[in-house]
């Protein structure tokens, strides 16, 4: 955390500290120093001048210690309980010295160092302050009671210090998420762009492309026959290359002419994002296995096997997808493919297409974009892609940050194969779902977040109360008998478990911890042993307050009667009280009047809050909804400017492909059909990262992936997520990729918040801090494999 160095706010509070810790200790031990000086012979007990000198220096030591909390915590707490020793064990000042720096260096923990971590340091500084009592000699109920109260206040410091590490996190969070918005626009103009460029590459290029195979192939071998059936094909393939060109622009004059229907299909900020090749071909159509058979049946004489005789339709898409290219630079780059297979093992849908290599037909027509497209789209599924010589090793992916076989001005293209070339899809079939890792995942996540926070109040609650009954005081010791104890505790507990409700069921919990003072007050009038509810109600009533607070937070106004329901109980407990003389009635009524001011300022403190949180949720919303405008005008530029150059380059060429087919011109089909390939290779090769940080996002992944060689998958129904959350999961995605690995992130929307998996990084210090921050929880697999969950959750 940080620098290594401390800062100026580092040292500051240490500072004050140790000066005000030191003048309390000779405050107090001045009276007693002074009777050591009058009577040498006394004992040296506390607030002598040894003593005195102990716990000085275990107060400096803690406060040098506490100038490193922010940069080494875990070993500024250890030195901090050490020096509390010292403090505490010399007696007087001392102990308040040692508490106040313990619990400082425990807020430090909780805030630099993850829940566990801290929830480590809370128990030890309980067990330090038990253990020191044990050695003062005092009895089991005093040490039961100090327990309790040291585990009172590490849980008050505990909570503190995570609701303060989950804000810091949340304002973090929205502005990172702010200062990306700027990059949308462009990125849905990106987006719009390779979604584009992928159905040219899909359509139009390959079919071209065959064109001047079949053209050039004829023209070389000055075959009549062979020039007649290239002419025959050209015509017919260049007619299906204008209607899809056509149909392109045709949908791109409707988008812009109707930006509503553009809206619908660009999501808000949280969603912008590349299309995925699956969105992509699933928009144009949907394809079955029949219609990888028809594709394979258009090129005769291939060895040809399908053992596949289903898939989901996402996976058919892209595997027509492989196949379809690796057919088309089999014929571009050698002399046609051998060989396709299409076999299911050990559930996967396996695709491999072979060819044996020989000499070139349009070597100089690729695009740059099919190997590298293709494993994008196959990893967008959670399969795997591969592409080199048959009997080499290469794998299409990144090596030292680089393309390693067939690059190309940054690209990945297919070389020449002397020896024969295969191309490799592996698709796993089995449906994402929850696994019961992620269930565990979520249940380890409660007892880090909100929920953690609610079990620390309730700790607080009961700890706090138990510990003040087992010291020694004026009253009647409760405990002194096993059915009174037992019953104080019960009721103890009865009244502070609804802490635990207060998100979900503060009403109801309110109405319980009432419910237990009336049961106190029927106790009392019975005659019980046990301390008297009024005592109780003055010590406790910040539970009432607390939940009415909740309340005020989660409910409508129509929920006004609460302070006032809570006001006349705890009246009707004041009121017992053997310090009330005279009339009842009357004094019933003042101490309800009384204690409406402070139930009436917690309920209506939470309505101040909700309405501020309200106030920033529409903020956040009218955020979204502007930059969903900008993104949807920029991707309707970006398409209205796309369409233009086609209607200009590429569509006129086809049009001069089918002329010159039909006029029987086969140097004409030629010349065209390698124009139009130029020029949608031009119209590709615009398409160039510009290296800005993308918006972080979940969508953003999508980019922060595709950069690192990798591809982005998402699981499940795409929804808006709060800020943090969004920026979170981006934020992990980037902690997954550190290492430089060229993997699939996988984004699964599941109910109640986010999955994002992938390889986890060698160094996972940073990853497993930033999940613990937004209450997440990060699971390690033994091959490596990393899931993290994020609940979604505001944290700010």
């Amino acid at each position: 955390m940080g620098d290594g160095r401390p800062g100026w706010r580092d040292v500051s509070l240490p500072g004050i500290l140790a000066v005000a810790l030191m003048a309390l200790t000779v405050s107090h031990s001045l009276p007693a120093a002074l009777t050591w000086v009058a009577e040498p012979g006394s004992p040296l007990a506390a607030g002598s001048p040894l003593a005195t000198t102990y716990a000085m220096l275990g107060s400096g030591a803690a406060c040098v210690a506490l100038v490193f909390r922010r940069i080494t915590p875990v070993w500024a707490f250890g030195a901090t309980l050490a020096a509390a020793v010292l403090s505490i064990s010399a007696g007087g000042g001392g102990v308040l010295s040692g508490v106040v720096t313990v619990m400082v260096a425990l807020h430090a923990l909780s805030l630099y160092r993850t829940a566990g971590v801290a929830a480590v340091g809370a128990c030890a500084a309980t067990l330090l302050g038990a253990a020191l009592t044990v050695a003062a000699g005092a009895g089991a109920k005093i040490v039961a009671g100090i327990a309790f109260q040291a585990a009172a206040m590490a849980a008050v410091v505990w909570v503190m210090g995570r609701s303060r590490r989950r804000r810091r996190a949340g304002r973090s969070a929205v502005s990172a998420y702010r200062a990306g918005s700027a990059s949308v626009p462009r990125l849905a103009a990106g987006a719009e762009r390779r979604r584009l460029i992928t159905e040219l590459h899909d359509v139009a290029a390959h079919r071209l492309t065959g064109i001047v195979v079949s053209a050039a192939t004829a023209t070389r071998l000055t075959d009549p026959e062979l020039a007649a059936a290239a002419t025959r094909h050209a015509a017919e393939a260049g007619r299906q290359a204008v209607t899809e060109l056509d149909r392109l622009a045709e949908a791109g004059r409707r988008v812009v002419t109707e930006p509503d229907r553009l809206a619908e299909a660009v999501e808000p900020m949280t969603a912008v994002q590349p299309m995925t090749a699956v969105e992509s071909m699933t928009a144009v159509e949907s394809m079955t296995m029949e219609d990888i058979d028809a594709l394979v049946a258009e090129h005769i004489g291939l060895d040809y096997r399908r053992t596949a005789a289903g898939a989901p339709p996402e996976v058919i898409s892209i595997a027509y997808r492989v196949v379809r290219e690796a057919l088309t630079n089999a014929t571009r780059y050698a002399a046609g493919a051998s060989r396709v297979r299409l076999d299911i093992l050990a559930g996967h849908l396996v695709v491999t297409v072979t060819d044996e290599g020989g000499d070139a037909a349009a070597p100089d027509l690729g695009t740059g974009n099919g190997l590298a497209g293709l494993r994008s789209a196959v990893h967008s599924v959670g399969g795997t892609f591969s592409a080199g010589p048959k009997d080499g090793t290469f794998s299409a992916g990144p090596k030292d940050g680089t393309l390693s076989a067939g690059l190309k001005d940054g690209t990945l293209s297919a070389g020449p194969k002397d020896g024969g070339w295969e191309v490799r899809a592996d698709f796993p079939l089995d449906p994402s779902a929850p696994t019961p890792v992620m269930a565990r995942a979520r249940r380890m996540a409660d007892w880090r977040g909100s929920r953690a926070l609610d079990g620390a109040l309730v700790v607080l609650a009961i700890a706090l109360t138990l510990g003040a009954n087992l010291l020694p005081g004026d009253d009647l010791d409760p405990f002194a008998a096993p059915l009174p104890g037992l019953l104080l505790a019960l009721l103890f507990a009865l009244h502070a478990l609804p802490l635990g409700w207060r998100k979900n069921a503060s009403r109801q919990g309110l109405a319980v911890t009432l419910a237990a003072v009336l049961v106190w007050l029927c106790l009392d009038l019975a005659g019980w042993p046990g301390p008297p509810v009024s005592d109780m109600f003055l010590w406790c009533c910040w539970m009432e307050l607390a939940l009415l607070y909740a309340i005020g937070t989660r409910t409508q106004s129509r929920d006004w009667p609460a302070p006032v329901v809570m006001a006349g109980v705890g009246g009707l407990a004041l009121v017992s009280g053997d310090g009330i003389t005279g009339d009842r009635p009357a004094a019933w009524l003042v101490l309800t009047a009384v204690l409406a001011v402070p139930a009436v300022a917690a309920w209506g403190l939470g309505r101040f809050v909700a309405a501020r949180r309200r106030r920033h949720r529409t903020a956040l919303a009218r955020e979204r909804d502007l930059l969903e405008r900008a993104a949807v005008v920029a991707a309707a530029a970006e398409r209205r400017r796309i369409v233009g150059e086609l209607r200009r380059t590429a569509r006129r060429h086809a049009q001069r492909v089918v002329d010159g087919a039909d006029a029987g011109r086969l140097d004409v089909v030629l010349a065209e059909a390698r124009a139009g390939l130029t020029a949608l290779r031009e119209l590709m090769e615009q398409e160039r990262d510009d290296g800005d940080e993308p918006p972080h996002t979940v969508s953003g992944i999508a980019v922060l992936t595709a950069r690192r060689g990798g591809a982005a998958r998402y699981v499940g129904l795409r929804r808006p997520l709060p800020p943090a959350v969004e920026v979170t999961a981006y934020q992990v995605a980037r902690e997954l990729l550190a290492d430089g690995a060229a993997v699939a992130v996988t984004v699964t929307f599941l109910d109640g918040g986010v999955t994002v998996s992938g390889r986890s990084p060698s160094s996972g210090g940073r990853l497993r801090a930033l999940v613990d921050a937004a209450d997440g929880t990060l699971i390690v697999a033994d091959d490596g494999s990393a899931r993290v969950w994020l609940p979604e959750v505001s944290l700010t």
